[in-house]
């Protein structure tokens, strides 16, 4: 084991920023990714809520993250990690093409969003499908958007996108919401917010290579029914990329790490970064935050 090496998992904007800041402090950051670097953010057409960037497409996000941390000399390996092996004073980490030792490990694996499945909706994700009401909600101001969902994200999204959209329709396949009462009569006071309850999507309409529409079905009547949109917001849910750390760090029930704002586990020698760490708000700027802060815990050992 080479005692400077501080193995991280996920090159997204949280274990890229670590990466930085590992080297920074004469250490090595060892990276596995088993895609490009980037993570989510590569997808992302502009982005326009980074402190320092009028406008910037996420994939020149990603890239110059990636060439910062490689020009520092951070190492890259492009495997899938198969296994963490946490001892007293260091972590492995395995993949096919061999195990790998470091004084400690940053974990920013992400989680993906979930998804409706319908055949037209990868390629229209960054073309009016979004995942990220406050990432991307200027972009529809005054046009009519929809938001797929029924928990408090779907519902505070709503919230959020009614103050720029002309028209929000909050489409749920239950009868009822399942947020916070709250949130609920919150939602019913707002002119603009108009609720579709026990109602599916079963299609995309797509116009120019954007989202122009929705193809609706009501569970009930069965009913199909097609609504004119602009912008798509999915709030299903989120799958934390955390099944490596089953039964070595303490997990929430969602399967987010427990981990603070200082992003340390219980387990002394492995932090949480990004996405995959249980917390409310989830932003480039968050992630990015909690690189820099696991970066430094883990190089202080």
């Amino acid at each position: 084991m080479d005692e400077r090496d501080i193995l991280i998992v996920g090159a997204g904007t949280a274990g890229l920023t670590a990466a930085i800041y590992v080297q920074r402090a004469g250490r090595h950051a060892v990276i596995y990714e088993k895609s490009a670097p980037g993570g989510q953010i590569v997808t992302a057409n502009e982005i326009q809520n980074y402190p320092g960037f009028v406008s910037v497409n996420g994939a020149d996000f990603a890239y110059r993250l990636y060439e910062q941390a490689a020009g520092l000399g951070a190492e890259f390996i492009s495997e899938e990690v198969l296994e963490i092996i946490p001892e007293k004073n260091s972590v492995t980490v395995r993949t096919a093409g061999g195990s790998r030792t470091g004084r400690a490990l940053i974990y920013a694996a992400g989680a993906s969003h979930r998804k409706l499945g319908l055949p037209e909706e990868e390629k229209l994700i960054g073309k009016g499908i979004s995942f990220c009401a406050n990432c991307d909600g200027a972009f529809f101001r005054n046009k009519r958007v929809a938001v797929n969902g029924g928990g408090n994200t779907a519902l505070d999204d709503a919230i959020y996108l009614s103050r720029m959209a002309s028209e929000v329709y909050l489409i749920h396949r239950r009868k009822e919401y399942r947020a916070e009462e709250a949130l609920q009569k919150q939602i019913a006071e707002v002119p603009n917010i108009h609720p579709v309850l026990d109602t599916v999507i079963t299609g995309l309409k797509e116009t120019d290579g954007h989202l122009s529409g929705l193809h609706l079905q009501n569970k009930e009547s069965g009913e199909e029914t097609e609504l004119s949109a602009d912008g798509l917001f999915l709030a299903i849910g989120m799958k934390p990329e955390t099944n490596l750390l089953r039964g070595i760090v303490d997990l929430d029930e969602a399967g987010y790490i427990r981990a603070g704002e200082d992003t340390c586990t219980n387990v002394p020698n492995i932090f949480a970064a990004g996405d995959v760490r249980a917390k409310k708000i989830r932003q480039l700027t968050t992630a990015a935050a909690d690189g820099t802060a696991a970066a430094i815990q883990a190089a202080a050992l």
